[in-house]
């Protein structure tokens, strides 16, 4: 993650340094680092028969490419801020989903429910 975060900064920042005479758009920049990232995130889904992996994986590839998109443009705070909120909401989640989300499993409409076994 932290390589994707160092890359897309030195591609914004990259883009923001006049060369040969003129800069290139970086908002150009920034939507090819978008499109990769995509790519990244789309092969880190994983399904396996009815389960779905690894979109938690694929969210924080996101994030942590506009992370670091952020930086590379100069917004230090809007980045740290941004950092800190999805850490303390992938930290918040975890508890909730334990508690109200039992046997969580992706369903389709028609699978049977598990039984809920109370002892």
């Amino acid at each position: 993650m932290a390589l994707i975060a160092a890359g897309s900064c030195m591609f914004t920042g990259l883009g923001l340094i006049p060369f040969f005479g003129k800069t290139v758009d970086p908002t150009r920049i920034a939507a090819q680092i978008v499109t990769g990232v995509g790519f990244l995130g789309a092969g880190s889904i994983l399904r396996l028969g009815e389960d779905v992996r690894g979109l938690t994986t694929a969210a924080m590839i996101w994030v942590v490419a506009s992370l670091g998109m952020a930086v590379g443009f100069g917004f230090y705070a809007v980045a740290i801020f941004s950092g800190v909120l999805v850490i303390l909401t992938l930290i918040s989640i975890k508890p909730v989903e334990e508690r109200f989300i039992r046997n969580r499993r992706n369903r389709r409409i028609t699978d049977p429910h598990p039984t809920d076994v109370s002892e």
